[in-house]
């Protein structure tokens, strides 16, 4: 089962992105924030987190990590659960890091082993 599935109970969209542009306006009638553009750039207040899970799934080497969790608070990517190792957790970081929107990446409530 991939992170999307698993975290939000998606399957891929066609023609979902990592990165998208924006294709309309937020609610407000303004720009949506990049850690609001969702999947096919629609606004998302999940987007982020949405899209972070898709790079996830794209990268085959973070398949089978089935204990660790994706959330976001505003533009922080934050991963709750465990990992197997530091070299596994390191990917993870540099991969929602590459994620447009993503600010920074709290990993406080991750434990390696």
């Amino acid at each position: 089962m991939g992170w999307l599935q698993r975290l939000f109970g998606l399957e891929k969209p066609e023609n979902a992105q990592t990165n998208p542009v924006p294709v309309e306006e937020s609610p407000d009638g303004g720009e949506i924030p990049p850690e609001r553009v969702g999947l096919n750039g629609e606004y998302d207040q999940s987007g982020l987190a949405k899209r972070v899970a898709l790079a996830f799934d794209q990268n085959p080497e973070l398949n089978d990590i089935e204990s660790l969790w994706v959330a976001q608070t505003g533009g922080t990517v934050v991963l709750k659960g465990s990992v197997p190792n530091q070299d596994i957790l390191d990917t993870i970081v540099a991969v929602a890091s590459g994620v447009s929107g993503a600010t920074d990446v709290a990993t406080d409530e991750v434990t390696v082993g």
